[in-house]
């Protein structure tokens, strides 16, 4: 297969959008399978979702791969989770593939999961095309949802085609380009028959086919010429002019119903057409011998290998590492090193993927994603033929959010449970397991209550083991609120070797986003501490940030100004000031007036319109903070910013409070200060664990 022809798409959205539905359709029409299954049905379920869980919640946890091929083209596809507890699941397909498929709903258009997945698009530079799905429900409105592809994503969004008809009545689209109706025929759909616009729609169909070349002119000025003088513009030049504007960030949108069997093949056709080939795409990789400097890859079969490990699921066969390859090809049987841990590895079998089910290769090539099977590998690993040819950048790993306890109910299972935390937290980066040093229980923390919740269900199921669950723990942080300044001396002089440090500075607040935010800047003058000995000071310092001494959780927001001090020609030594950095940092820390700062959710709720009232008050009750409330069509959206500690169990709240018909979505926004009342409890909650733990 050329590698023009080859396409490495993913397929995102928010929940319930049809992403699996639109992915069974794809696999049908391009004849990889026979028979269609629907996502929630008597079937066998959709082939993507190949999990018991996903077939028996109708939602999908893991992105499954699959190969297809389409009018002389190979695709790759990864079909992607929609909640945001498997987020990571979508970021590490974006990571590797070209292009994408961003799936919206036709009536809830842009939500809060959307905005989510734009941003991972955006953080790797993903092309991609709109498809709105979900055409023939009550209240489609392709219209105002490209609008809001405009105003929530800042996206250069425009029509590629138009509806004939709507909701019940919805028959297929117009091409605006070749200006033709496009409807469906066969009994599920598989014919595309072309015909004349309607009537009715003809003047539509002329203005928005204006709309789109304007939209698209600004990628061209041959055909911002040929509009200003008012000719023709030739297809041919749509074409490509199309092209370029999707590999330049543009996302042109097209629509249909999956579930209908409507609208699938034109996307299918967009999608070879405007995005990427893995020819198109810059590839940068680092020289590990020289951070600052990068290496060119190309996808060639003939260059040196470069691949990407970014996924990892092990099953009873062994460890099945996913790989995108960049440069190069890989052969069975053949070694390639792992350029983070230095080791050579043989690549046993190499497969290719079709959801669970695996069909064997002999060897792959640049721009290729199969699976490898039994190296010992994490996500995010680079390969390579030789040690420290070339690394790539790893992935973004969002911070767990949510933590509970978890043990097994009898004790004879803990070597089990051990082995499957084990498991999961090798497969997931964002799911952490550690042990309280305190308590001696096992915690596990994830993205969120479905994200923990999947995993022990998956740790019953797939390894028989019965496990207790305590209550979720909400993972606080701590961080000064006034700056203050610090002298402290360590001296241990009696007798023997003795130990002598004294440091003088401030310590102060910062501003910052991120999770770990420490600054250290040393401004001593004249050797009053002696070069060597300030990495130590600061080490000590960071040391100390794993315990705060509110309520011993980690601490951000903090800066230290090292602005002096002294040493003994003889008892200072490192260890002496890291000593002294600790010390220090415990006596003046309490100083500076320390808060406890929460996390705070972003939450979308949507609820028919009658219950509006009911479930605002609930929000505020739980310190929620409206930021807006949304009518469309009957349902009411409401987004509020609520802290965590006060969403457990929010699902079932929310269902009785709607009587079953509310959803929710919530991600991690910002950490906030904690009011002070509730900080006391938490503090005082804190002492009473010691106390017990003591006991």
């Amino acid at each position: 297969m050329k590698l023009e022809n080859v396409r490495n798409i993913g397929i995102s959205a928010h929940i319930d959008s049809g992403k699996t539905t639109l992915s069974e359709r794809v696999l049908f029409y391009t004849g990889r399978i026979h028979k269609i299954e629907e996502v929630r049905g008597d079937g066998d379920g959709a082939t993507m979702d190949h999990m018991e869980l996903e077939r028996e919640r109708g939602i999908t946890i893991t992105s499954a791969a699959t190969t297809v091929e389409y009018n002389d083209h190979k695709i790759n596809l990864i079909d992607t989770p929609g909640h945001v507890d498997f987020t990571v699941e979508v970021e590490r397909s974006l990571r590797v593939l070209d292009g994408a498929v961003l799936v919206l709903c036709s009536v809830g258009g842009v939500q809060s999961q959307s905005i989510t997945v734009d941003r991972q698009m955006k953080r790797y530079n993903v092309p991609r095309i709109a498809f709105i799905n979900k055409m023939d429900r009550t209240g489609a409105n392709p219209y105002r949802v490209v609008e809001q592809l405009r105003d929530k994503l800042h996206a250069e969004a425009f029509l590629m085609q138009i509806p004939i008809g709507a909701e019940d009545n919805f028959q297929g689209v117009v091409d605006l380009i070749e200006m033709v109706s496009l409807t469906h025929a066969g009994a599920e759909g598989e014919e595309v028959v072309e015909g004349p616009i309607p009537a009715d729609l003809q003047d539509e169909a002329e203005a928005k086919r204006g709309e789109m070349l304007e939209a698209l002119s600004m990628y061209s000025d041959e055909m911002m010429e040929l509009l200003l003088s008012e000719e023709e513009v030739p297809k041919d030049l749509i074409y490509k002019v199309t092209r370029d504007a999707v590999l330049g960030g543009a996302t042109p949108v097209y629509m249909g119903t999956a579930f209908k069997n409507k609208g699938v093949q034109p996307m299918l056709d967009a999608v070879l057409r405007y995005l990427p080939s893995p020819l198109d795409r810059d590839l940068r990789g680092i020289d590990p011998k020289d951070e600052e400097k990068r290496i060119d890859l190309k996808p060639d079969p003939d260059a040196p290998y470069v691949g990407m490990a970014f996924k990892i699921v092990d099953d009873p066969f062994g460890q099945l590492t996913f790989m995108r390859i960049y440069q190069g090809t890989i052969t069975k049987g053949e070694n390639y090193v792992n350029q983070r841990t230095g080791r050579k590895e043989r690549f046993s079998r190499i497969v290719r993927m079709h959801s669970d089910k695996r069909e064997e290769v002999d060897s792959a090539s640049a721009g290729d994603i199969v699976a490898v099977m039994g190296i010992d590998s994490a996500s995010g690993d680079t390969y390579a033929g030789s040690r420290d040819f070339c690394t790539l950048e790893s992935m973004f790993v969002p911070d767990p959010v949510i933590k509970i306890a978890v043990s097994p109910k009898s004790r004879s299972d803990g070597d089990k449970m051990g082995k499957a935390l084990q498991r999961f937290r090798k497969e997931d980066p964002t799911f952490r397991v550690f042990t309280d040093d305190e308590t001696n229980e096992i915690l596990i923390s994830g993205m969120g209550e479905l994200h923990l919740e999947v995993y022990i269900e998956r740790i019953r199921r797939e390894y028989g083991v019965e496990i207790e669950v305590g209550a979720p723990k909400v993972s606080y942080r701590e961080s000064p609120t006034k700056a203050i300044d610090f002298d402290y001396k360590h001296k241990k002089q009696s007798g023997g070797s003795g130990q002598f440090a004294h440091i003088k500075g401030s310590l102060s607040p910062i501003e910052s986003d991120s999770e770990d935010s420490f600054e250290f800047e040393e401004q001593i003058v004249g050797g009053r501490i002696p070069k060597q000995y300030i990495p130590a000071i600061e080490k000590g310092f960071r040391d100390s940030l794993g315990k705060g001494p509110v309520a011993e959780y980690p601490v951000v927001g903090t800066r230290i100004d090292l602005k002096d001090g002294s040493f003994h020609e003889v008892d200072s030594s490192e260890k002496a000031f890291y000593t002294c950095a600790q010390g220090c940092f415990r006596e003046y820390f309490k100083k500076a007036a320390p808060k406890l700062l929460e996390p705070i959710m972003n939450v979308e709720i949507e609820c028919p319109e009658d219950f509006q009232g009911t479930v605002v008050g609930d929000v505020i009750r739980r310190r929620g903070i409206m930021t807006s409330n949304d009518i469309v069509e009957g349902v009411s959206v409401i987004k509020a910013e609520v802290p965590l500690a006060e969403t457990f169990g929010y699902a079932t709240d929310l269902r009785s409070l709607t009587q079953g018909q509310g959803t929710f979505t919530m991600e991690l926004a910002v950490y906030r200060q904690t009011p002070t009342n509730i900080q006391e409890e938490i503090v005082e909650e804190k002492k009473k664990q010691q106390l017990v733990a003591a006991k």
